[in-house]
């Protein structure tokens, strides 16, 4: 599910100080009158409305105190001078409304729009309004909130979430942290999500993929602004329509020995399965070369499924150097276990000093050991062990997705993804990148190995981590999505993702030029 389904997005995430500073720069240094910049943001929200619900009969607008309910009595304005229904809360009460929010009040009254005060409203008034709502606009919490949203607004919340009509978010879904992605509480569920001036990181990552629903981007004309404000990014959203271009075209004298040789060390007893996928994942990612190290009693099974895999039998760690040797990237940890069969497996992956990618046990067994930074690896977490890897505990992982993922970064060194809706990919030396969209088919076991193979066939191909992870993160998400458009989501398993590759890969290819030949 892209967070944006015919609306292009810029690349720059911001936080959503930065995107505050650059409101004041246009406001203060560009003699941008501020009540004007409110009205243009009003106009952008109702024109998406109209767009997308010009039939929803009548619409409930919900505004707080501060200039996101300033926006929303401006839109409440243009749906009565439009000719829709209209019903317009105050969850703040009215008095307490100042500067262009109290203008906005001003000039929905002027236009006949009835503001009711939710004070004044009994429960079974709001149950008659919501239940007869269309479409709900939700503008009552904007970016300068943080924590847990307080009463009244968290119980207008839950009703927005358990109200038949969907929901227009105004800026960002009330409850959630613009900056981190973040909800400590309730949080509207959005069906759509307008928002203005620079995109806020936290609309990407964590809460906000679930919930805010396709995300419109309006600039309201303040390009100058946020260059001149010099206020900097602090992401860069990806997705695979942008990256795609770094796989560099195939000559057509091309050989299996310029694409990589990935070695997949993976499959204790039990688990076979998670290093086949990874292997054969890693085989339909473009590798040149694919072997998998596992344990003897997964061979036959490996090779009836993948016969393109070179699959060998370990008993024992030593007998793994001789394949290190030939292999140009290393995934390992898919499957490995905790024993000492996983644990010889990781010791000799690392000494080996050969670029790597590291997921699910083998992080497990690194979280246990004294961190030992490297430059050409790659780190897989999930939220889990993204957690026993900084020895703290998962929600704290969650309240700041993007800064867990720096911490692990500066802890281990080389290129951290951290997995989830949102996945982020942290690199030294270069801003993070957020990986857009969500796929809830993707949570089930198994989509991990998968990830991990294809990151190292990537890395084999390109060598540099950072945009190999970047990579393999937006095809995994295309393939996926690619996948449940046939088999929808509940039925989605890894194997459907592996059979997608090859179409998502495709939109990658290029004839190679004569100068190639």
């Amino acid at each position: 599910m892209p967070p944006s389904a015919g609306h292009s997005l810029p690349d720059a995430l911001f936080s959503a100080d930065a995107v505050r500073q650059i409101d004041r720069y246009v406001i203060d240094q560009q003699g941008v009158d501020g009540f004007e910049l409110m009205q243009s943001a009003a106009h952008a929200a109702f024109r998406c409305l109209v767009r997308h619900w010009r039939n929803c009969g009548s619409v409930l607008v919900l505004c707080g105190a501060g200039n996101n309910g300033g926006d929303g009595y401006l839109v409440a304005a243009s749906a009565r001078r439009h000719g829709l229904g209209v019903h317009c809360i105050a969850v703040a009460p009215t008095v307490k409304l100042s500067g262009d929010a109290r203008k906005a009040w001003q000039k929905a009254l002027a236009d006949g729009v009835e503001v009711l005060e939710l004070e004044a409203l009994s429960e079974s008034s709001l149950d008659d309004l919501f239940a007869g709502a269309g479409l709900i606009v939700d503008a009552m919490l904007g970016t300068g909130v943080s924590g847990a949203p307080r009463e009244p607004f968290a119980t207008l919340i839950g009703r927005c979430n358990s109200a038949p009509a969907p929901v227009l978010a105004v800026d960002l879904p009330s409850g959630l942290n613009a900056t981190t992605g973040a909800a400590e509480g309730d949080v509207v569920n959005a069906a759509m999500t307008v928002t203005f001036i620079g995109l806020k990181a936290g609309l990407f990552t964590g809460q906000g993929a679930a919930v805010c629903g396709e995300v419109v981007f309006e600039s309201l004309d303040t390009e100058d602004g946020v260059a001149g404000s010099g206020q900097k990014p602090v992401a860069c959203r990806r997705d695979w329509g942008s990256v795609m271009s770094w796989l560099p075209p195939r000559p057509a004298n091309a050989h299996k020995g310029r694409f990589g040789h990935v070695l997949v060390v993976a499959g204790d007893r039990g688990y076979g399965g998670a290093g086949l996928l990874a292997a054969e994942a890693a085989a339909r990612s473009g590798a040149g070369l694919v072997s998998l190290a596992t344990r003897p009693e997964h061979v036959t099974a490996a090779l009836a499924r993948c016969p393109s895999v070179m699959v060998h039998g370990l008993i024992h760690g030593s007998e793994l150097p001789s394949l290190l040797d030939a292999a140009s990237v290393v995934v390992c940890g898919p499957g490995i276990g905790r024993s000492a069969w996983g644990q010889q497996m990781l010791e000799q992956v690392i000494a080996s000093g050969k670029p790597r990618v590291l997921d699910a046990d083998a992080l497990n067994l690194l979280s246990g050991r004294v961190a030992v930074p490297a430059d050409n690896h790659v780190l897989t977490p999930h939220p889990g062990e993204a957690a026993r890897l900084l020895n703290c505990l998962v929600p704290e992982v969650e309240a700041d997705r993007m800064a867990a993922a720096r911490k692990l970064q500066a802890l281990y060194g080389g290129t951290v993804l951290l997995k989830g809706a949102g996945t982020i990919v942290a690199s030294e030396g270069s801003a993070l990148d957020v990986i857009s969209g969500s796929n809830p088919g993707m949570a089930t076991g198994g989509m991990g190995d998968v990830l991990s193979g294809i990151i190292g066939a990537v890395l084999g191909q390109i060598g540099d981590g950072q945009k190999a992870a970047v990579l393999g993160a937006a095809v995994h998400l295309a393939a996926a999505g690619r996948a449940s458009e046939a088999s929808g989501f509940i039925g989605l398993i890894p194997t459907d993702v592996i059979d997608a590759l090859p179409l998502v890969f495709r939109e990658s290819e290029r004839y190679p030029e004569a100068r190639d030949l």
